[in-house]
């Protein structure tokens, strides 16, 4: 599965899988306790392939800061937990992405970076070039 059915829904905990559209919005799935639930078009809702994190040159999308922390912890669950002291998040977000905003990254994001990816990691979605890869592929042809 891909990124681009990943949702994060704003008040509500956790990432969901989208299933369907409706006339009033769209049917999303719950990855941490798989409850469906019907979400409006008035909720703020984002998709994680159009998510992106500031740089001091550029805005990397979230799929290669995922790629980073599956390259530091050889495909496995991050060393550092989303609940953990400000410092120790901030340092391990530095390793994945060195050059990230200081002043535009704020420790919500890092937080919310850190426990999305576990929660990936935790439904074996773990391919993340698969896009960027069938977009490249397109582009050349």
């Amino acid at each position: 599965m891909s990124l681009d059915k990943i949702l994060s829904i704003g008040g509500k905990p956790g990432l969901y899988k989208l299933l369907t559209q409706t006339r009033t919005g769209f049917v999303a799935e719950s990855l941490l306790d798989g409850k469906k639930i019907t979400v409006g078009f008035k909720n703020n809702v984002s998709v994680l392939s159009e998510i992106a994190i500031y740089t001091l040159e550029e805005e990397v999308p979230l799929r290669e800061v995922f790629e980073n922390i599956q390259k530091k912890e050889d495909g496995g669950k991050t060393s550092v937990g989303h609940k953990d002291d400000k410092l120790k998040l901030e340092e391990y977000f530095f390793e994945i992405l060195p050059n990230y905003d200081e002043d535009r990254v704020y420790m919500s994001d890092i937080k919310k970076v850190v426990q999305w990816y576990n929660i990936l990691h935790e439904q074996g979605i773990t391919d993340f070039a698969a896009k960027q890869e069938e977009e490249k592929t397109e582009e050349k042809e």
